[in-house]
């Protein structure tokens, strides 16, 4: 008998294994003018139509969407874009891409089928909107649930570090103002004390807003229940900074002597108040507060929703700024942001072939499917409507 080096299994006939190719589809995207009230971002810049264009999809545009971005018509159109008036004729386009979710008189123009992608602000849903959605068999993806390479949110991320930024530069603003504000310069003018700022919070919005206000050379206390995710922040801004748990005597002590105050908390479900309306009666007069968390209730007890048209109001003499869009405000910026997180996702769909093979290919892409052909597959969102649920990784697998 011949010796052999393999088995009399391997030496029968083996059946040969060929590479399956993935077949590359065209995307057909139609982007609709935002009606959401303030409302003015836009999820793809000219740029992004143009890289998607050079790559063989098609984008359809409707007339005036990227105005208040900044963005005309014709520099879509000269980047590849289809413009048209017609707001049936890109709602029936197969995928859709949106800031805001789209309105129940939105979802009734949507063909059957369609892919979706926006935000969901799940704070401001009703369950109707999930019926809505399922009676067309609707696959949606959220921007705040799609997720990085290293498990981060990056939509949230990055719209939290203009929130942050802007918080210091709205305070900035605010202290100017003559007829209400004191007249101030925020930070630190030689000879002059040093503008002192109070940040509720030790999250991306606080990170970012203590960032700004060092940088222009203010005192920053930040105050958290978290003591990880302060020495967190602190090797973040890689300089000692005055940081508390939060403790009511010492924090109204620094409520008394700050010039503003950034509340950044967030909640499960809501921000919890950790400033009375006593402790803002204790504050100086002409002092600024900044509630960013006021989108999940405001952790301020005196916080009351404001628009930007009309941002402020004066509550026992201190300047309360209470918007809870502010990225919004900087919508060329937050569009330019939206566009870099989506723009590579939406190249990645079409070379893995569609929807379907993407998101089983990208873990970060499945966690932000929310409906998957009108099934709901979000547990927290099935918990939050009381609705039943499937698990897509028992769908897509």
């Amino acid at each position: 008998m011949p010796i052999t080096p393999f088995t009399s299994q391997q030496l029968i006939p083996q059946e040969e294994k060929l590479e399956v190719m993935k077949h590359k589809s065209q995307l057909f995207i139609g982007i609709p003018k935002e009606t959401c009230y303030q409302e003015r971002r836009i999820c793809l810049t000219p740029d992004a139509v143009n890289s998607l264009a050079s790559h063989g999809h098609r984008v359809l545009l409707e007339a005036g969407a990227g105005a208040s971005a900044s963005y005309s018509d014709k520099e879509y159109s000269d980047a590849g874009a289809e413009i048209t008036s017609d707001t049936k004729k890109v709602f029936s386009c197969p995928m859709l891409l949106k800031v805001e979710p789209p309105t129940l008189e939105e979802i009734e123009m949507i063909n059957p089928q369609t892919i979706v992608i926006s935000a969901l602000q799940i704070k401001t849903q009703k369950k109707t909107y999930f019926e809505a959605l399922a009676t067309k068999r609707i696959t949606s993806l959220a921007f705040e649930f799609i997720k990085d390479e290293d498990g981060s949110f990056p939509a949230v991320r990055s719209l939290s570090e203009i929130a942050g930024t802007a918080s210091v530069l709205i305070a900035a603003e605010l202290m100017i103002n003559q007829s209400i504000g004191k007249g101030l310069l925020f930070g630190n003018i030689t000879g002059v004390r040093p503008t002192e700022i109070v940040i509720l919070g030790s999250g991306t919005v606080a990170e970012y807003a203590a960032r700004t206000a060092l940088g222009l050379g203010a005192s920053v206390k930040v105050f958290d229940n978290s003591i990880t995710k302060l020495r967190r922040l602190q090797n973040a801004l890689n300089q000692p900074i005055f940081t508390s748990t939060i403790q009511e005597k010492s924090l109204l002590k620094s409520l008394m002597r700050c010039d503003v105050a950034i509340g950044a908390l967030r909640g499960n479900n809501r921000t919890p108040i950790v400033v009375t309306e006593t402790m803002v009666e204790h504050m100086k007069k002409g002092a600024v507060i900044v509630d960013v968390s006021i989108d999940t209730g405001g952790c301020f007890e005196t916080s009351e929703i404001t628009t930007h048209e009309k941002p402020t109001y004066i509550k026992y003499n201190v300047i309360h700024y209470c918007v809870p869009n502010i990225p919004s405000r900087y919508s060329k910026t937050a569009s330019m942001t939206i566009s870099n997180i989506i723009t590579p996702f939406l190249l990645q769909i079409a070379d893995d072939g569609g929807i379907e093979s993407a998101i089983r290919c990208n873990r970060g892409l499945k966690n932000g499917v929310y409906m998957y052909h009108g099934l709901l597959t979000n547990k927290s969102i099935a918990d939050w409507f009381n609705i039943e649920y499937r698990d897509i990784n028992l769908i897509v697998f």
